[in-house]
């Protein structure tokens, strides 16, 4: 089967053309045809030579996903449901803001971190995506962008999908370093945020790999018992273990790290879970922040609820009076199904549902 040429870096897609026989500045020609002019077919490469065109059409192909559905929001949020070659779903989200547009991609079919509260997590990994597969979600985020006639582009990605991102790190690594190249989307590193729920051992791989990208953590609880409890990540990857991680990374870095916390009614919502989480990275402050993300309800999970809104004000005002930097993310289309693995929850439940009929 043809490979994806988006999983190439560019210094791979430079060693290939040169070890058939091309120059090398085919390279930048190609690249530039597929990042800023965004073709569909390399017969659209009017200025490549017909041999080179011909080698390219016999090894690799542009587009392997198929656009399953599409949601829109009034807000302008889209949710992309993509069905890849084999035949899984994934789930791709943009989200508008003043500052530009952010896409949230996908790095696995599935996930086993197994987090109690997460639609994405109802259905345990079947495979990594390769670099292609996620740089592709990207390709066609713009793609729909550019179908709207304006000039916009993606200016910020968040790697917060389905899956666990630094359980496919090789593919992630060549993600990153894809889309922030300056000779094709040139995304900057600074505007690309990777979210871990805490593998402890990737996060001191990636405070070595001398990136800019910015590095969240999915904390969700300030102790042990609470934490383990709704994500079972934490059983074998303790607090402790993951916070002298995080120092790691802050020395190694200096880079601010954010630290993740859905707000669950009646579960991690209180002043007291405020308190203790405030003392939990009381040294780390100064290169901090805590992002408080309001629930976004799923069907299978009926047990969890979206905290009060004089919770969630508490919570926000506790942390701000031990001088932790917080904020309160903004609900993004909630009319759509916009929590991460919802839509792809569905479409499965439905397929099942039709197969059985």
């Amino acid at each position: 089967m043809k490979t994806s040429i988006y999983g190439l870096t560019f210094q791979e897609l430079e060693d290939w053309l040169v070890e058939h026989g091309q120059k090398k500045f085919r390279a930048q020609q190609v690249w530039d045809w597929l990042y800023r002019k965004r073709i569909n077919t390399f017969d659209e490469m009017l200025n490549v030579k017909k041999d080179c065109i011909e080698l390219l059409n016999e090894a690799f192909t542009i587009g392997t996903l198929e656009v399953h559905s599409k949601q829109v929001s009034k807000d302008g949020t889209m949710k992309f449901l993509f069905r890849l070659t084999d035949g899984n779903l994934i789930e791709t989200v943009l989200m508008r803001f003043d500052y530009g547009n952010s896409v949230c991609v996908t790095t696995q079919v599935g996930c086993n971190i197994g987090c109690s509260f997460c639609a994405s997590g109802l259905l345990t990994k079947d495979r990594d995506l390769s670099s292609g597969e996620i740089v592709e979600q990207i390709m066609h985020v713009q793609k729909a962008i550019d179908e709207e006639q304006k000039e916009e582009r993606v200016s910020h990605i968040v790697v917060m999908g389905i899956g666990e991102p630094f359980d496919n790190y090789k593919n992630l690594m060549s993600f990153l370093r894809i889309v922030n190249n300056d000779r094709g989307l040139a995304i900057g590193a600074r505007h690309i945020t990777v979210s871990t729920s805490g593998i402890i051992k990737k996060i001191y791989e990636f405070a070595d790999e001398n990136i800019q990208v910015n590095l969240a953590v999915s904390l969700h609880a300030p102790n042990n018992e609470l934490r383990t409890s709704i994500m079972k990540i934490n059983k074998g990857q303790p607090i402790e273990k993951l916070m002298e991680a995080v120092d790691y990374y802050l020395e190694k870095t200096n880079r601010r790290i954010t630290f993740e916390y859905i707000l669950l009614d009646g579960v991690n919502d209180s002043k007291e879970h405020a308190e203790e989480l405030a003392e939990l990275i009381k040294d780390k402050k100064k290169l901090s922040y805590v992002n408080l993300i309001p629930y976004n309800p799923v069907d299978e999970h009926i047990m969890y609820e979206q905290s009060r809104k004089s919770n969630i004000l508490t919570f926000f005002e506790t942390l701000m009076q031990k001088g932790i930097q917080c904020g309160v993310r903004h609900e993004q289309g909630s009319d759509i199904d916009a929590a991460c693995g919802q839509l792809r929850s569905k479409q499965m439940k439905k397929d099942r549902e039709k197969a059985k009929a």
